[in-house]
C-alpha cells in the first residue's frame, strides 16, 4: 500500500502572528496546537523569523532555538509532526531579512560568501537542534525565497540560474549535515514555474531536495480570468502538482502541496468551504502526492496593521481559535482513507526551456490546454518536449499518449496556429 497522504497546516500563531517569537508564550502555542490537533491534522509547518533567530551573522540566539524546540515538543505531545522553514524571509507581504544583509551591509543573499556561510551555519544549527526529535520531518530552506531573486520584488538580489542552483545545493547540504536522513527541501512561489526571468527554475524545484514543493494561489490571475468555481481555479493546485512532474528525474518523486488557501475576495467566505473541498479532492487525484498543508492555521489579528486584506481571513480557525467551515471540510478529508489514484496516461507536452515558462502560466497555451483536457474529462499530466519521444521515460511514468497544446486548443479564425 502507498503511504497515506499527509494533511497539515502552516502554523500562524493566533497571538502576535510570527512576532510571537519576541514574546514567546508556550501556553498560547499549546492552545493553538490543541485547536489544530482537534481537526485531525498530522503536521505543521513552522516559521522562525530569521532576524529574530540570527540578528548577527555570528550570533544564533540559543534562547530562540530553545523556544523552537519547545514548540516542536508541544506539537509532539499532540501527535503533530513538524517541518521548519529556516530563512524567513518573506511572509504575507512582509520581508524579514537581518540587518547584516541590508542597507550599509548590503550583500547578495545568494552569492556573497560570508552571507551564505552565515545562512548555512543557521540552517545547520536549527537542523541539529531538532535532529533527535522523532516528530521532526526536516527543514525547508525558506519560504518562497525565490521572490528575492527577481521582480516583481522592488529590490531583488539578482542571480543566474547556475548561481541559484549552487546556493540551493550548498544550503540543502547544510541541513543534511545538521540532521542526516530527514526530509529537507526548498520551496518557491509559482514564478519558478511561470516567470521567464526567474532564476529559480522548475528543474531546481523538481530535482533538488527530498521532495518537490508547490505553492498554489489562484490570485495569480487564475481566479481573475476564470472565476472562483471554474475548472482552472478548482484544479490549479492539481495542475502545479502535475506540471512539476515534467521536470522530475524519478518517475515517482513525491510532490508536496505545501501551501494552498482560499483567498478572499476572489474566493468569498461563503464559498471557501466548497473551494477547499474541490481543491483538495482534485489534488488527491494526483499520484505521488506527499501531502497537503493548508495556508494557514489561524486568522491574522485585526489588531495588527498593514497586512493585505486577504491575509486577515485565510485561517482554518478564527483568531480566537474557532474552526470555520473550510476547517471542517479539511478535517473530514484528513479522516477519510484515500486510495492511490490511477496513473495519468495522457501527457501534455510542455517546453523544457525556462525562457518559455510563460506558456505554462495563466493565459498561456499550456495552461489553457491542460484545463481544456480536464474539462473534457481527461486526467492529464505533463512531459517535457525533450522527452516526449523517449519511450523508456514515458513507459516508466505510465504515459500512453502525448498531446501538444496545438492539438488541444482550437485554431484561431482566419489562419493556422503558429
Amino acid at each position: 500500500m502507498p503511504p497515506a497522504v499527509r494533511f497539515g497546516v502552516n502554523y500562524t500563531p493566533s497571538e502576535g502572528w510570527f512576532h510571537h517569537w519576541l514574546d514567546f508564550d508556550l501556553d498560547s502555542v499549546r492552545a493553538d496546537l490543541d485547536a489544530i490537533a482537534a481537526l485531525g491534522l498530522d503536521h505543521i509547518r513552522v516559521f522562525p523569523l530569521w532576524p529574530y533567530f540570527q540578528p548577527n551573522r555570528t550570533l544564533i540566539r540559543p534562547r530562540a532555538v530553545d523556544q523552537l524546540l519547545a514548540l516542536a515538543d508541544a506539537a509532539a505531545e499532540r501527535g503533530l509532526d513538524v517541518n521548519v522553514d529556516g530563512l524567513q524571509g518573506h511572509l504575507s507581504s512582509f520581508d524579514f531579512l537581518p540587518a547584516w544583509t541590508r542597507t550599509w551591509h548590503r550583500r547578495n543573499l545568494f552569492t556573497a560568501e560570508d552571507v551564505v556561510d552565515g545562512q548555512a551555519a543557521y540552517l545547520r544549527t536549527l537542523a541539529a537542534a531538532l535532529a533527535d526529535r522523532p516528530n521532526f520531518l526536516g527543514m525547508t530552506l525558506g519560504n518562497e525565497i525565490n521572490q528575492f531573486a527577481a521582480g516583481p520584488h522592488p529590490d531583488p538580489d539578482r542571480i543566474t540560474a547556475d548561481e541559484a542552483e549552487r546556493w540551493l545545493v550548498r544550503l540543502l547540504a547544510a541541513c543534511a549535515e545538521g540532521a542526516p536522513g530527514r526530509t529537507h527541501l526548498h520551496a518557491s512561489y509559482d514564478a519558478a514555474w511561470y516567470q521567464e526571468d526567474q532564476p529559480f527554475t522548475p528543474a531546481h524545484s523538481a530535482r533538488l531536495g527530498a521532495v518537490t514543493a508547490v505553492h498554489s494561489w489562484v490570485f495569480n490571475g487564475t481566479a481573475q480570468r476564470h472565476g472562483r468555481d471554474s475548472v482552472p481555479a478548482e484544479h490549479h493546485a492539481a495542475y502545479l502538482v502535475e506540471l512539476s512532474k515534467a521536470w522530475a528525474e524519478e518517475p515517482d518523486r513525491p510532490v508536496w502541496l505545501q501551501e494552498v488557501g482560499a483567498p478572499a475576495p476572489l474566493v468569498p467566505a461563503e464559498h471557501a468551504a466548497a473551494f477547499t473541498e474541490a481543491t483538495v479532492g482534485n489534488a488527491l487525484d494526483c499520484p505521488d502526492l506527499w501531502g497537503i498543508t493548508w495556508w494557514c492555521s489561524h486568522d491574522v489579528s485585526r489588531g495588527l496593521a498593514d497586512f493585505p486584506e486577504l491575509e486577515y481571513t485565510l485561517g482554518l480557525l478564527t483568531n480566537d481559535r474557532r474552526p470555520k467551515d473550510l476547517a471542517r471540510v479539511l478535517a473530514a478529508s484528513a479522516r477519510e482513507p484515500h486510495p492511490a489514484p490511477d496513473v495519468r496516461g495522457t501527457a501534455l507536452v510542455v517546453p523544457a526551456d525556462p525562457v518559455r515558462r510563460p506558456r505554462c502560466a495563466p493565459g498561456g497555451p499550456v495552461f489553457d490546454a491542460f484545463f481544456r483536457l480536464v474539462a473534457d474529462g481527461v486526467r492529464p499530466t505533463t512531459v517535457l518536449d525533450t522527452r516526449a519521444d523517449d519511450k523508456e521515460h514515458l513507459a516508466a511514468r505510465g504515459i500512453t499518449e502525448t498531446v501538444t497544446p496545438d492539438q488541444v486548443l482550437p485554431t484561431p479564425r482566419g489562419g493556422t496556429r503558429s
